[in-house]
Protein backbone atom coordinates (compact mmCIF):
# COMPACT_ATOMS: atom_id res chain seq x y z
CA UNK A 1 0.00 0.00 0.00
CA UNK A 2 1.36 3.44 -0.91
CA UNK A 3 0.87 5.61 1.56
CA UNK A 4 1.60 8.61 -0.62
CA UNK A 5 -1.61 7.74 -2.89
CA UNK A 6 -4.54 9.47 -0.94
CA UNK A 7 -7.85 7.45 -0.83
CA UNK A 8 -9.85 10.98 -1.29
CA UNK A 9 -7.95 11.51 -4.62
CA UNK A 10 -7.18 8.24 -5.95
CA UNK A 11 -11.28 7.06 -5.74
CA UNK A 12 -12.24 10.48 -6.40
CA UNK A 13 -14.83 10.29 -9.15
CA UNK A 14 -13.39 11.86 -12.88
CA UNK A 15 -16.34 11.71 -15.26
CA UNK A 16 -19.82 12.06 -14.70
CA UNK A 17 -20.35 8.34 -15.04
CA UNK A 18 -18.33 7.50 -12.16
CA UNK A 19 -19.82 10.34 -10.08
CA UNK A 20 -22.72 8.72 -7.73
CA UNK A 21 -25.89 10.82 -8.20
CA UNK A 22 -28.62 10.83 -5.40
CA UNK A 23 -31.17 12.47 -7.18
CA UNK A 24 -31.62 11.38 -10.82
CA UNK A 25 -33.06 14.90 -11.60
CA UNK A 26 -29.91 16.62 -10.74
CA UNK A 27 -27.84 13.86 -12.73
CA UNK A 28 -29.97 14.94 -15.74
CA UNK A 29 -29.59 18.32 -15.33
CA UNK A 30 -25.77 17.80 -15.03
CA UNK A 31 -25.93 15.57 -18.21
CA UNK A 32 -27.70 18.28 -20.00
CA UNK A 33 -25.06 20.75 -18.84
CA UNK A 34 -22.11 18.59 -20.21
CA UNK A 35 -23.87 18.02 -23.35
CA UNK A 36 -24.38 21.33 -24.45
CA UNK A 37 -21.06 22.64 -23.02
CA UNK A 38 -22.16 25.56 -20.86
CA UNK A 39 -23.52 25.32 -17.34
CA UNK A 40 -24.95 28.93 -15.53
CA UNK A 41 -23.21 29.88 -11.86
CA UNK A 42 -23.81 27.16 -9.44
CA UNK A 43 -24.20 26.97 -5.81
CA UNK A 44 -24.09 22.96 -4.82
CA UNK A 45 -24.45 22.57 -0.98
CA UNK A 46 -25.38 19.65 1.29
CA UNK A 47 -23.74 17.97 4.25
CA UNK A 48 -19.80 17.54 4.15
CA UNK A 49 -17.63 15.21 2.52
CA UNK A 50 -21.15 14.39 0.13
CA UNK A 51 -19.70 15.11 -3.03
CA UNK A 52 -20.32 18.92 -3.60
CA UNK A 53 -16.39 19.78 -4.94
CA UNK A 54 -16.00 16.51 -6.96
CA UNK A 55 -19.24 17.22 -8.44
CA UNK A 56 -17.49 20.42 -9.17
CA UNK A 57 -14.49 18.91 -10.37
CA UNK A 58 -16.16 16.48 -12.66
CA UNK A 59 -17.97 19.57 -14.68
CA UNK A 60 -14.45 21.08 -15.16
CA UNK A 61 -13.29 17.81 -16.74
CA UNK A 62 -16.41 16.81 -18.70
CA UNK A 63 -16.42 20.70 -20.17
CA UNK A 64 -12.64 20.52 -20.99
CA UNK A 65 -12.17 23.81 -19.51
CA UNK A 66 -8.42 23.88 -19.70
CA UNK A 67 -6.68 24.32 -16.21
CA UNK A 68 -5.45 27.51 -16.78
CA UNK A 69 -8.69 28.48 -16.93
CA UNK A 70 -9.46 27.51 -13.61
CA UNK A 71 -9.56 29.31 -10.13
CA UNK A 72 -9.66 27.27 -7.19
CA UNK A 73 -10.17 28.99 -3.91
CA UNK A 74 -11.01 28.35 -0.25
CA UNK A 75 -13.51 30.48 1.21
CA UNK A 76 -12.39 29.67 5.07
CA UNK A 77 -9.23 30.69 4.29
CA UNK A 78 -8.32 33.09 1.69
CA UNK A 79 -12.05 34.38 0.35
CA UNK A 80 -12.19 35.63 3.44
CA UNK A 81 -10.53 38.84 3.08
CA UNK A 82 -11.73 41.68 0.87
CA UNK A 83 -8.09 41.64 -0.87
CA UNK A 84 -8.58 38.32 -2.25
CA UNK A 85 -11.43 40.25 -4.60
CA UNK A 86 -8.13 42.27 -6.38
CA UNK A 87 -7.13 38.30 -7.72
CA UNK A 88 -10.36 37.39 -8.40
CA UNK A 89 -10.72 40.64 -10.76
CA UNK A 90 -7.82 40.02 -12.50
CA UNK A 91 -8.36 36.21 -13.24
CA UNK A 92 -11.66 37.47 -14.46
CA UNK A 93 -10.38 40.34 -16.84
CA UNK A 94 -8.41 37.82 -19.11
CA UNK A 95 -10.03 35.80 -21.95
CA UNK A 96 -10.47 32.10 -21.65
CA UNK A 97 -7.82 30.00 -23.85
CA UNK A 98 -10.66 28.33 -25.94
CA UNK A 99 -11.95 31.42 -27.83
CA UNK A 100 -15.49 31.31 -27.46
CA UNK A 101 -15.55 29.02 -24.20
CA UNK A 102 -15.32 30.18 -20.15
CA UNK A 103 -13.24 30.28 -17.37
CA UNK A 104 -14.35 28.50 -14.19
CA UNK A 105 -14.03 29.97 -10.40
CA UNK A 106 -14.77 27.35 -7.88
CA UNK A 107 -15.06 28.32 -4.46
CA UNK A 108 -15.36 25.85 -1.79
CA UNK A 109 -16.82 26.29 1.35
CA UNK A 110 -18.07 29.75 0.00
CA UNK A 111 -20.74 29.54 3.49
CA UNK A 112 -17.36 31.33 5.04
CA UNK A 113 -16.87 34.16 2.58
CA UNK A 114 -17.27 37.07 4.35
CA UNK A 115 -20.34 38.37 4.31
CA UNK A 116 -19.96 42.09 4.52
CA UNK A 117 -17.44 42.48 2.40
CA UNK A 118 -16.31 39.85 -0.11
CA UNK A 119 -19.97 38.06 -0.77
CA UNK A 120 -21.05 41.34 -1.68
CA UNK A 121 -18.46 42.33 -3.88
CA UNK A 122 -18.72 39.15 -5.73
CA UNK A 123 -22.51 40.06 -7.00
CA UNK A 124 -21.17 42.39 -9.75
CA UNK A 125 -18.09 40.45 -11.02
CA UNK A 126 -20.79 37.42 -11.47
CA UNK A 127 -23.15 39.90 -13.98
CA UNK A 128 -20.50 41.67 -15.82
CA UNK A 129 -18.24 38.58 -16.53
CA UNK A 130 -21.16 36.11 -17.05
CA UNK A 131 -19.97 35.78 -21.12
CA UNK A 132 -17.03 34.78 -20.05
CA UNK A 133 -16.81 33.14 -16.88
CA UNK A 134 -18.76 30.56 -14.65
CA UNK A 135 -18.91 30.59 -10.39
CA UNK A 136 -19.72 27.02 -8.67
CA UNK A 137 -19.57 27.57 -4.85
CA UNK A 138 -19.89 24.84 -2.01
CA UNK A 139 -20.73 25.03 0.96
CA UNK A 140 -22.74 23.14 3.72
CA UNK A 141 -24.77 26.17 4.90
CA UNK A 142 -26.51 28.34 2.32
CA UNK A 143 -28.52 30.36 4.47
CA UNK A 144 -24.72 31.79 5.32
CA UNK A 145 -24.25 32.59 1.59
CA UNK A 146 -26.32 36.56 1.34
CA UNK A 147 -30.18 36.42 -0.67
CA UNK A 148 -28.09 38.64 -3.82
CA UNK A 149 -25.87 35.76 -4.35
CA UNK A 150 -27.88 33.35 -4.00
CA UNK A 151 -30.13 35.00 -6.55
CA UNK A 152 -27.53 34.43 -9.52
CA UNK A 153 -26.68 30.55 -8.84
CA UNK A 154 -28.59 27.94 -9.84
CA UNK A 155 -28.90 26.10 -6.65
CA UNK A 156 -28.48 22.16 -6.32
CA UNK A 157 -29.02 19.90 -2.88
CA UNK A 158 -26.51 17.62 -3.08
CA UNK A 159 -27.84 15.02 -0.50
CA UNK A 160 -26.22 12.30 1.44
CA UNK A 161 -25.92 8.43 -0.21
CA UNK A 162 -28.07 5.94 1.54
CA UNK A 163 -25.48 4.07 4.53
CA UNK A 164 -25.53 0.84 2.69
CA UNK A 165 -24.25 2.89 -0.37
CA UNK A 166 -21.58 4.61 1.76
CA UNK A 167 -20.64 1.52 3.09
CA UNK A 168 -20.24 -0.53 -0.19
CA UNK A 169 -18.36 2.32 -1.51
CA UNK A 170 -15.86 2.04 1.49
CA UNK A 171 -15.67 -2.14 1.20
CA UNK A 172 -14.82 -1.20 -2.51
CA UNK A 173 -12.01 0.65 -1.62
CA UNK A 174 -10.86 -1.84 0.82
CA UNK A 175 -11.01 -4.74 -1.31
CA UNK A 176 -8.94 -2.69 -4.18
CA UNK A 177 -6.12 -1.53 -1.81
CA UNK A 178 -6.61 -5.43 -0.47
CA UNK A 179 -7.25 -4.34 3.21
CA UNK A 180 -8.68 -7.23 5.28
CA UNK A 181 -11.55 -6.00 8.07
CA UNK A 182 -13.77 -7.18 10.20
CA UNK A 183 -17.29 -6.17 9.72
CA UNK A 184 -17.88 -5.24 13.11
CA UNK A 185 -14.99 -2.74 13.29
CA UNK A 186 -15.78 -1.20 9.66
CA UNK A 187 -18.83 -0.47 10.87
CA UNK A 188 -17.97 0.94 13.92
CA UNK A 189 -15.54 2.93 11.43
CA UNK A 190 -18.72 4.12 9.26
CA UNK A 191 -21.15 5.21 12.35
CA UNK A 192 -18.36 7.81 13.35
CA UNK A 193 -18.13 9.40 10.01
CA UNK A 194 -21.64 8.90 8.01
CA UNK A 195 -22.85 10.94 5.52
CA UNK A 196 -19.26 12.16 5.12
CA UNK A 197 -17.32 9.67 3.12
CA UNK A 198 -14.02 12.29 2.86
CA UNK A 199 -13.85 12.15 6.35
CA UNK A 200 -14.56 7.97 6.49
CA UNK A 201 -11.10 7.31 4.16
CA UNK A 202 -8.75 9.62 5.50
CA UNK A 203 -9.45 7.96 8.84
CA UNK A 204 -9.73 4.23 7.17
CA UNK A 205 -6.29 4.60 5.04
CA UNK A 206 -3.72 5.19 7.84
CA UNK A 207 -5.50 2.68 10.16
CA UNK A 208 -4.60 -0.21 7.26
CA UNK A 209 -1.13 0.76 6.63
CA UNK A 210 -0.64 -3.15 7.89
CA UNK A 211 -3.09 -4.73 5.29
CA UNK A 212 -5.76 -5.23 8.09
CA UNK A 213 -7.82 -2.34 9.03
CA UNK A 214 -7.28 -1.59 13.04
CA UNK A 215 -9.33 -2.32 15.62
CA UNK A 216 -11.01 0.96 16.71
CA UNK A 217 -11.22 -0.38 20.61
CA UNK A 218 -7.23 -0.71 19.80
CA UNK A 219 -5.63 2.77 22.02
CA UNK A 220 -2.63 2.05 19.69
CA UNK A 221 -4.70 3.06 16.48
CA UNK A 222 -2.53 4.89 13.93
CA UNK A 223 -5.13 8.10 14.29
CA UNK A 224 -8.42 8.44 15.85
CA UNK A 225 -11.78 10.72 15.98
CA UNK A 226 -13.71 11.39 19.22
CA UNK A 227 -16.66 9.67 17.43
CA UNK A 228 -14.79 6.67 16.31
CA UNK A 229 -13.73 6.39 20.26
CA UNK A 230 -17.26 6.98 20.91
CA UNK A 231 -19.10 5.02 19.16
CA UNK A 232 -16.82 1.88 20.30
CA UNK A 233 -17.50 2.56 23.99
CA UNK A 234 -21.16 3.06 23.29
CA UNK A 235 -21.24 -0.56 21.23
CA UNK A 236 -19.12 -1.99 24.43
CA UNK A 237 -22.22 -0.54 26.65
CA UNK A 238 -19.78 1.83 28.04
CA UNK A 239 -22.41 4.76 27.58
CA UNK A 240 -21.27 6.95 30.46
CA UNK A 241 -17.43 7.03 29.51
CA UNK A 242 -19.04 7.82 25.72
CA UNK A 243 -20.86 10.94 26.77
CA UNK A 244 -18.30 12.07 28.82
CA UNK A 245 -16.10 11.89 25.48
CA UNK A 246 -18.22 13.86 23.63
CA UNK A 247 -18.61 16.45 25.50
CA UNK A 248 -15.28 16.83 26.50
CA UNK A 249 -14.36 16.74 22.60
CA UNK A 250 -17.38 18.33 21.21
CA UNK A 251 -16.00 22.19 20.87
CA UNK A 252 -18.69 25.30 20.66
CA UNK A 253 -18.99 25.97 16.94
CA UNK A 254 -19.22 21.90 16.34
CA UNK A 255 -22.50 21.88 17.97
CA UNK A 256 -24.45 22.00 14.62
CA UNK A 257 -22.69 19.43 13.43
CA UNK A 258 -22.74 17.22 15.94
CA UNK A 259 -26.51 17.01 16.27
CA UNK A 260 -26.71 16.51 12.55
CA UNK A 261 -24.55 13.61 12.92
CA UNK A 262 -26.43 11.86 15.70
CA UNK A 263 -29.65 12.67 12.95
CA UNK A 264 -27.69 10.90 10.35
CA UNK A 265 -26.89 8.12 12.76
CA UNK A 266 -30.56 6.80 13.92
CA UNK A 267 -29.44 3.39 13.97
CA UNK A 268 -26.91 4.47 16.88
CA UNK A 269 -29.22 5.33 19.31
CA UNK A 270 -32.08 2.51 18.07
CA UNK A 271 -32.45 -0.38 15.73
CA UNK A 272 -36.64 0.14 15.90
CA UNK A 273 -38.83 2.28 14.21
CA UNK A 274 -39.83 3.74 17.14
CA UNK A 275 -36.73 4.38 18.76
CA UNK A 276 -35.77 6.28 16.04
CA UNK A 277 -38.58 8.21 16.24
CA UNK A 278 -38.07 9.33 19.71
CA UNK A 279 -34.10 9.79 18.65
CA UNK A 280 -35.64 12.63 16.07
CA UNK A 281 -37.57 14.32 18.57
CA UNK A 282 -34.94 14.41 21.06
CA UNK A 283 -32.40 15.62 18.58
CA UNK A 284 -34.54 18.41 17.59
CA UNK A 285 -35.46 19.01 21.32
CA UNK A 286 -31.48 19.84 21.43
CA UNK A 287 -30.90 22.14 18.88
CA UNK A 288 -33.74 23.96 20.19
CA UNK A 289 -32.28 24.25 23.67
CA UNK A 290 -28.98 24.75 22.42
CA UNK A 291 -30.05 28.54 21.10
CA UNK A 292 -31.12 29.28 24.09
CA UNK A 293 -29.20 27.36 26.65
CA UNK A 294 -26.36 29.35 28.68
CA UNK A 295 -24.02 25.99 28.87
CA UNK A 296 -23.69 24.32 25.18
CA UNK A 297 -21.88 21.23 27.40
CA UNK A 298 -24.69 20.55 29.80
CA UNK A 299 -27.46 20.93 26.77
CA UNK A 300 -25.61 18.54 25.01
CA UNK A 301 -24.85 15.80 27.89
CA UNK A 302 -28.39 16.23 28.74
CA UNK A 303 -29.36 15.55 25.12
CA UNK A 304 -27.02 12.80 25.08
CA UNK A 305 -29.24 11.21 28.56
CA UNK A 306 -31.95 11.39 26.39
CA UNK A 307 -30.54 9.68 23.76
CA UNK A 308 -29.08 6.65 25.49
CA UNK A 309 -32.22 5.52 27.53
CA UNK A 310 -34.08 4.92 24.37
CA UNK A 311 -35.44 1.48 24.34
CA UNK A 312 -32.49 -0.25 21.86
Amino acid sequence: MKLNQIWTEKYRPRSVSDYVFVDTEVQNQVEHWISTKSIPHLLLYGPAGTGKTTLAKVLVNELEVDSIDVMFANGSKEGRKIEWIDRLISFCQTMPMNLGGFKIVIIDEADYLNHLSVQPAMRNLMEEYTDSVRFILTCNFPNRIIPPLKSRCHEIRIDKTDKEQFALRIINVLTQENVEFDPEDLMTYIDATYPDLRKCLNLLQPNSITGRLSNPKNQGNVTSDYKLDAVSLFRQGRIREARQLICNNVRPDEMEDFFRWAYDNLDLWSKTDEGRDDAVVIIRDGIVAHASCGDTEINLSATLIKLTKIEV
